[in-house]
């Protein structure tokens, strides 16, 4: 019997294959891809200008590349079928590098594709096995490679430059120009006031009819104020005069017009709307929607149904659907909702123009497994996106929601100054639901419409005379473009062209991981630009004004494409690129501005001196400094502040809204939580044990945000400078303000009491690396007296020990003789280690039996007092 190797690149996917496929299958995964550049070399070939790339098997990934290869030789046919995309087609390419070493090899390998994970989906696939699509590869690499040119050979600049440590990326330098230009434009913008005016009215000895209309035009003239959208007067004074004159004047109606319209359902999901709703409506972030998105595509687990694909490939630019799925879409509408609800036919969508429309959009795999027939199987937030998705496909070929609008417009003919002021209300009622039974479609902002279907407006049909009931006016001002938020900034991306649906997450992930942005406001958050974005993208793009371009970005994508199409060869667009980009360099490496000896003088004065302040860049970040310092002169003044003014603005309702965002697992989406290792706390995903496992820990971060240091109101016992409380990687210490010219750090010494091993150093106390306490001498490492109880300096009344030891136990808080053997509350058997193990105590050692109850223990810890943690069982999840 044959036997066929099948490689895909998730173990989750490969699971649910192997169940479709049956024996003489065997399904592994790759895990990802397994060859890319070197870490340590650009790996592209310049001189020539060939581009040919340098790829290698990927670290880390050799032993999965050996079982590979073992596994084919034993194989008869070899199925590459990792994700239908550029980069699942690479996956498959460097799987062929490695497992087709022969010609004989080669023959036997096959790519297979499928939109979604089905067993007919799976078969039909297997039925129509194909070469390697090498233009889909070329379309790939090619983008590895223009970011491994920028990347590689910008960052280096930025390191010179401005910090150690910078990258800068091709497509994510053009996200971050978007965040600063937003932010520069809410800096500069300047409110603008208007007033608006509405009046309280009910139809002529008909209180009980009380509506409201606005102001809209004076004498049959728009009133308007410059960049206000809607209807408005400019200021106080207008209104005024207007208040005045409305307060005599004859109420009618004018006009009554009624109409009807169409609200069509939306298309079903592309990534870009996925991404969108799934945080306008869902509160997820980019990372989270498509985690989750993931493993409703792989398969979940339904019972006797076994492991099923719930959702098509969620990496999708285009709303087309097969007409199978149209069909059981309609047939689940026409039996569960009626005949109304179905549309004479099936609702097409068109896609953009420059969409690749290589996929299908994102929809259920099966329209008849509703949310609620699987809701057992899935998780919290697997159930609300598989809902979303649901909806939105079902709704896409439902019948058009039928509305009726109603406009009634009113003059107001004032006795005062004979003018007629012109107010309108509009009012929509919903005459048949159609598509909106099961699906709202999300906005960014509220529009007409929205005020029209909120108005309740009674019947006016026959009224004439209107009664005025108040008047009411109210000031406004005009507020400046929102920042942009993770579904804002995903829309503007793809209108200007920029990424691509499986590049949108990566971008918006590698913006915050390199710290150009941050993100207040938790999962509904806003994108600040930081101090370090700001600059660097400033130099990026002063410098490289053709590479950064949003335009040239763009029109990058669309070669990207032709590429894939087969319209445009990759080395001439390589070579294109390169033109500009080695010109630019050049410019760059004499031209661009040196931020680490920046000196720029200001208005500012000395706090200490009153010697005028210069800007100048360190470590971290930009920080004011006198100017009458002089390095040679150790009496100069030092005074040094920070540049509050560069830092975004933390004072916004916005950022003032902002909690303690949760964590998303970067491979499947699921909250992270809080482990305890022998290293102290980590995050890890919680689907550590389950199979296949997602082993995803990140140690807690060190980039905390430093408070400024707080004078204690001593003074340095060496140099008599102010001593001051700062912030450590261990927890607060005291320490002179004059460093690092002084180092003094003062310590927490037992008062009254001398090492008791070598009679000269003070005991103080300290903190391991761990966090946990501990004491020890103050001229360690020449004495390395430790305790890990707190000393006190009294004599033992049994033995004459120097010293005592106040212990905390479950029985209550002890003064005992340090020569005292443990009690059974304490003892706690040593793991041993060979040779390191804990050596018995030596014989002869004095042992006392003193031992005084001083108070209670102290409560232990609750999730109130201290917060839900989980204990780590598994070794493999403690970070090193």
């Amino acid at each position: 019997m044959s036997k066929s190797l099948v490689i895909v690149e998730s173990p989750a996917k490969a699971k649910t294959i192997e169940k479709y496929l049956g024996k003489g299958f065997e399904v592994r995964a790759s895990v990802g891809h397994i060859m890319d550049l070197p870490k340590n070399d650009i790996g592209v070939e310049l001189k020539k200008r060939t581009f040919e790339p340098e790829l290698i098997v990927s670290p880390g990934k050799e032993k999965v590349v050996d079982q590979l290869k073992k596994a084919a030789v034993k194989a008869d046919e070899i199925y590459l079928a990792p994700d239908p995309d550029r980069e699942g087609e690479a996956i498959a390419y460097h799987l062929f590098l490695q497992l087709g070493t022969s010609s004989k090899e080669k023959k036997k390998i096959r790519r297979v594709t499928f939109n979604e994970i089905t067993k007919k989906a799976v078969q039909d696939a297997f039925g129509h096995a194909r070469d390697i699509d090498q233009n889909l590869v070329d379309a790939q690499q090619t983008r590895r490679v223009l970011d491994r040119l920028v990347g590689y050979q910008i960052s280096p600049l930025l390191w010179d430059k401005v910090r150690r440590g910078l990258s800068a990326g091709r497509v994510q330098t053009v996200a971050v120009r978007l965040v600063v230009e937003r932010e520069r434009e809410i800096q500069a913008f300047k409110p603008v006031e208007y007033w608006t005016l509405e009046a309280q009215l009910h139809p002529e000895k008909q209180a009980d009819k009380s509506f409201k209309a606005r102001l809209v035009g004076i004498n049959g003239e728009r009133i308007a104020v410059e960049t206000v959208s809607g209807p408005a007067l400019p200021g106080e004074k207008e209104i005024k005069a207007t208040l005045a004159a409305l307060q005599k004047a004859a109420w009618t109606v004018d006009s009554i017009d009624k109409k009807e319209r169409q609200q069509r359902a939306p298309a079903p999901f592309t990534t870009s709307q996925l991404q969108q709703d799934g945080a306008r409506k869902l509160g997820y972030n980019v990372r989270r929607t498509m985690g989750i998105a993931q493993r409703l595509y792989e398969g979940v687990d339904l019972g006797a149904e076994g492991t099923t694909g719930l959702i098509t490939y969620m990496r999708t630019d285009s709303p087309r659907v097969s007409p199978e799925a149209i069909a059981g879409a309609r047939a689940w509408i026409g039996k569960e909702l009626g005949a109304k609800y179905l549309p004479e036919s099936a609702n097409v969508f068109k896609g953009k123009k420059d969409a690749q429309d290589a996929h299908e959009a994102i929809r259920p795999t099966d329209a008849a497994r509703t949310p609620e027939s699987i809701a057992r199987f899935l998780s919290d937030e697997q159930l609300k996106l598989y809902t979303l998705i649901w909806r939105r496909f079902v709704a896409s070929q439902m019948a058009p929601a039928q509305l009726a609008v109603t406009q009634v417009n009113i003059a107001a003919k004032s006795t005062v100054d004979k003018k007629t002021y012109d107010f309108r209300v509009s009012g929509t009622t919903v005459i048949f639901d159609g598509y909106q039974k099961l699906y709202e479609a999300s906005k960014d902002k509220k529009d007409e419409d929205d005020e029209s279907l909120a108005n309740k407006l009674p019947n006016l049909d026959g009224v004439k005379v209107l009664e005025l009931e108040q008047l009411l006016h109210e000031q406004h001002f005009t507020e400046p473009p929102p920042r942009y938020n993770e579904a804002s900034l995903v829309k503007e991306l793809e209108e200007r062209g920029i990424g691509r649906p499986s590049t949108y997450a990566s971008i918006i992930n590698t913006i915050q991981d390199r710290e150009y942005v941050v993100k207040h406001g938790g999962s509904r958050g806003r994108f600040y630009p930081t101090e370090i974005g700001m600059v660097v993208c400033d130099l990026l793009v002063k410098n490289f004004p053709y590479i950064f371009d949003t335009k040239y970005t763009a029109r990058l994508e669309e070669e990207l494409d032709d590429i894939e199409d087969g319209k445009e060869k990759w080395t001439t667009l390589l070579n294109g690129f390169y033109d500009h980009f080695e010109d630019e360099l050049k410019v760059a490496g004499k031209k661009m501005e040196n931020i680490k000896r920046m000196e720029k003088k200001t208005t500012e004065k000395c706090d200490v001196c009153g010697s005028p302040l210069i800007l100048k860049w360190g470590k971290f970040g930009s920080f004011y400094a006198c100017s009458a310092y002089d390095k040679k002169d150790p009496s100069s003044c030092t005074f040094t502040k920070e540049n509050t003014a560069a830092k975004p603005d933390m004072n916004t309702p916005e950022a003032q809204e902002a909690g303690e965002a949760e964590e998303y697992c970067e491979n499947c989406g699921r909250v992270m939580v809080l482990r305890r290792g022998p290293f102290g706390m980590f995050m890890a995903c919680p689907g550590y044990s389950e199979d296949p496992p997602c082993k995803t820990i990140r140690k807690l971060s060190q980039k905390q945000q430093q408070k400024p240091p707080q004078p204690t109101g001593e003074d340095c016992p060496v140099c008599g400078k102010p001593l001051v409380l700062r912030n450590g990687a261990y927890g607060e210490f005291v320490s002179c303000s004059g460093y690092p010219k002084c180092k003094y750090i003062k310590q927490n010494l037992i008062e009254g009491l001398k090492c008791p091993k070598c009679g000269e150093g003070d005991v103080a106390e300290r903190k391991a690396r761990r966090g946990n306490i501990f004491w020890g001498c103050t001229n360690y490492p020449k004495c390395d007296f430790t305790s890990n109880y707190k000393p006190v300096p009294k004599k033992c009344p049994e033995c004459g020990s120097p010293y005592l030891v106040e212990k905390t136990l479950k029985s209550g808080i002890y003064l005992e003789c340090p020569n005292k053997k443990k009690g059974a509350e304490e003892e706690v058997k040593p793991k041993k280690k060979g040779k390191k193990a804990e050596a018995e105590p030596a014989a002869g050692a004095v042992v006392c039996t003193y031992s005084k109850r001083i108070g209670d223990a102290p409560p232990p810890p609750t999730a109130e007092t201290h917060g839900p943690v989980v204990e780590s069982e598994k070794r493999e999840l403690q970070p090193a």
